[in-house]
């Protein structure tokens, strides 16, 4: 694979920060060598996997036609700026997911396909993200950044632990890599040299070092710095008025204010503040080129959180999939908010020729199609062009298809980052479609 080297030229320093550069026309911002017909200073392919538990609304998860006439269900109307540029996939699965026909056994292979443990035990397989992170993600200062909106659950149900229904990340068969849950210590690992609380702000620490840059660059590069540096100042305040807000988060407090000693740094107390500010970091990790591979768990299968901004404070997220109302409906469209939120940001973003869109990979999926545990077919929907090598605005069908393995679509997506293992799960070749 083409490597692209960590280089000093990428980035911003201050004391005890390193900030990476957004994509610049007038720097070759990743310093790599060019390989064969290729641009120096070409972006990088960038994936990102969200999900969220428990499957969606039975009947509203669907489209029709291609491009611009793309008709989508109601759970995916939140896409709908994006039709030229998604990709609907359906029919895919995990055959080991079938075993269990509950939540966690369906949930902790769904991005290995891997064989899961039973019996209390923890053993799935190495996730699509962190093999990439292995190899593609070498060359960033954080291979992956692996994110959460829900705190992983240690207990077992049914013969499965529940930390499968957890994570969907593992760095190996028996470690589930470690969910970052609080907004300030993911942005810390992003741009500060030690992953604690700092007092002093990242801008306040690398402003002499921007200052010189200015002077080397375009006036359009200028101008798209500064959009950079706003945005970065924009989190560092979100941040911090979401630690003053207490621990709780996604459901309505029984008291009006806390009767302990507030945390330092706390989790936001309203979840669609928690998983905004998550978003947020997620673009400023691609835009700056800190990391390219990154997950994002907005909530647990089996999930436990509340929408009180919602007005859906009455049932938890797992028993509000059990039937097709109004306010589930309303809860999945929430979620997919965030992907056409994460959308509309990098495709603001213009690389060269390309927005950062173009340059990467949102897989959304869930474990399951629908809350009755159906896992025969997986909801899996794209966004993004894959650094131009995916065609989209389109849908693929693989339900009467044998071999529609979900992992034979990992091998396609890692074939655009260009690592190629040859097998990957229960798959040994790519999809050709995609």
């Amino acid at each position: 694979m083409q490597t692209h080297h960590f280089s000093r030229r990428t980035m911003l320093r201050g004391l005890g920060v390193t900030m990476a550069l957004p994509w610049l026309e007038s720097l070759p911002v990743w310093g790599d060598e060019p390989a064969k017909n290729q641009k120096s200073s070409e972006a990088p392919v960038r994936l990102a996997v969200l999900f969220s538990g428990n499957g969606f609304h039975t009947k509203e998860w669907w489209v029709k036609g291609e491009g611009k006439s793309m008709e989508l269900g109601q759970v995916l109307a939140p896409l709908k700026d994006f039709r030229e540029k998604l990709l609907f996939i359906s029919g895919l699965y995990n055959e080991q997911a079938l075993k269990g026909n509950i939540h966690s056994s369906q949930t902790g292979n769904l991005l290995s396909g891997a064989s899961l443990a039973s019996g209390g035990d923890i053993r799935s397989g190495t996730s699509v993200d962190q093999l990439l992170a292995q190899t593609y993600g070498r060359s960033t200062k954080v291979p992956s950044l692996v994110l959460g909106c829900e705190k992983s659950n240690p207990s077992v149900h049914k013969n499965y632990s529940m930390l499968y229904s957890s994570h969907i990340s593992w760095t190996s068969p028996t470690t589930p890599t470690p969910l970052e849950l609080y907004p300030a210590l993911a942005f810390d690992r992003l741009f500060k040299d030690e992953v604690q609380k700092g007092d002093k702000s990242v801008l306040d620490a690398v402003i002499a070092d921007a200052s010189d840059l200015r002077r080397q660059i375009s006036n359009t590069d200028q101008r798209k710095l500064d959009e950079y540096l706003d945005s970065v100042r924009d989190v560092e305040q979100r941040i911090e008025n979401a630690g003053k807000k207490g621990e709780l988060q996604g459901w309505r407090p029984t008291l009006a204010k806390p009767n302990m000693e507030r945390p330092a740094d706390g989790i936001p107390q309203n979840v669609a503040d928690h998983m905004r500010l998550m978003c947020d970091i997620l673009v400023l990790g691609f835009q700056t080129d800190t990391t390219r591979i990154t997950t994002l768990k907005l909530n647990n299968d089996h999930s436990s959180l509340r929408f009180p901004h919602l007005g859906v404070d009455y049932m938890i997220h797992h028993l509000l999939s059990h039937s097709d109302t109004a306010d589930w409906l309303k809860v999945n469209q929430f979620f997919l908010e965030q992907l056409g939120y994460i959308a509309r940001k990098l495709d603001a973003i213009q690389e060269g020729e390309r927005t950062l869109l173009d340059n990467s990979m949102l897989m959304y999926c869930s474990s399951m199609m629908t809350g009755s545990h159906d896992a025969t077919q997986l909801p899996i929907v794209m966004l993004g062009r894959g650094g131009g090598r995916i065609q989209t605005g389109k849908s693929l069908d693989y339900r009467n298809k044998t071999n529609r393995q979900a992992c034979r679509l990992y091998l396609s997506m890692m074939d655009k980052m260009q690592v190629r293992p040859g097998r990957f799960g229960d798959a040994a070749e790519p999809l050709d479609e995609v």
